[in-house]
């Protein structure tokens, strides 16, 4: 069975930084890519950043470029996500996501809030 548990999420000042984490089991984790995506209130699930099995490519939304780092450890069965210099507009819910055999698989989210 094939779960995802995100943590690390919190009320942070503008400016700030966090580092989410999203704890996979059930599944090869070394296996299978990984992305985080995020959904603001009364906005659609976005990706925020994805990143291959070894950890040699990765991507990134043009909003958080330069400002978040997608990472992995194989060995944890562990995908994390460095947020630095966050900014209002980057509250919001943030998942872990994998597709394993064909299925999207979603964790229960992690609350993201930047406020002064």
């Amino acid at each position: 069975q094939v779960q995802l548990v995100e943590s690390g999420g919190g009320l942070v000042q503008p400016g700030g930084s966090l580092r989410l984490s999203c704890a996979a089991s059930g599944f090869t984790f070394s296996m299978y890519a990984m992305n985080w995506y995020r959904q603001a209130p009364g906005k659609e699930r976005e990706l925020v950043a994805g990143i291959t099995v070894a950890g040699g490519w990765r991507n990134y939304a043009d909003s958080v470029k330069g400002r978040f780092t997608i990472s992995r450890d194989n060995a944890k069965n562990t995908v994390y996500l460095q947020m630095n210099n966050l900014k209002p507009e980057d509250t919001a819910v943030y998942y872990c996501n994998t597709v394993y055999r064909g299925q999207g698989y979603w964790g229960q989210g992690t609350q993201v809030t930047v406020s002064s």
